[in-house]
């Protein structure tokens, strides 16, 4: 059985943003090697469109962004999303029956899938489907932005915390 794990950078005050704040290059190479390892993500329609980004080669990419780009597109990936018609490469569309699709992936799978982005990690979390919540936190205050936690979650119960990369520290909690 596949277990799903919400993750992603958050500043000290409870946001994401890729635009004000971005992982150093010891934190970009724990990301590229936890992608390496990925049986797949799932994503919500705004963070997968973003993401796409790493689709097409761009010349002014250095060897980590290379490599990134490598690992995230030979992966599997999910996308829940209504108003999408198409996804791109290695990717399937999940429309309004999500949540059936959802389950089967975690029943049929085994290892790591990632669940990107605030809303859709808020929603499969109410469904009792996100194992593990991981935050990497930046000591960066925004003030304003998208939060990390975008609606009610069940219970979290704190499994570890490290340092990883220039600065940020990692948070791992269990749901429920």
């Amino acid at each position: 059985m596949a277990r799903l794990i919400y993750g992603m950078n958050m500043s000290l005050d409870g946001y994401v943003d890729h635009d004000r704040f971005a992982p150093g290059p010891a934190l970009f190479q724990h990301f590229i090697e936890q992608t390496r390892g990925l049986t797949g993500s799932i994503y919500g329609r705004g963070l997968y469109e973003l993401m796409r980004y790493w689709d097409e080669e761009r010349p002014e990419w250095d060897a980590p962004e290379r490599d990134f780009a490598e690992a995230w597109r030979r992966q599997p990936k999910w996308v829940v999303s209504r108003s999408l018609k198409e996804v791109g490469p290695n990717a399937t569309l999940l429309g309004d029956d999500f949540e059936a699709a959802i389950r089967k992936l975690k029943a049929d799978l085994d290892g790591r899938v990632d669940v990107g982005g605030p809303k859709l990690a808020a929603s499969l979390a109410q469904l009792g489907l996100v194992d593990e919540v991981q935050i990497y936190l930046h000591p960066v205050v925004l003030g304003r932005g998208a939060p990390f936690f975008a609606g009610a979650w069940p219970k979290l119960r704190l499994l570890g915390s490290e340092r990883v990369g220039e600065d940020a520290v990692r948070l791992r909690y269990v749901v429920g």
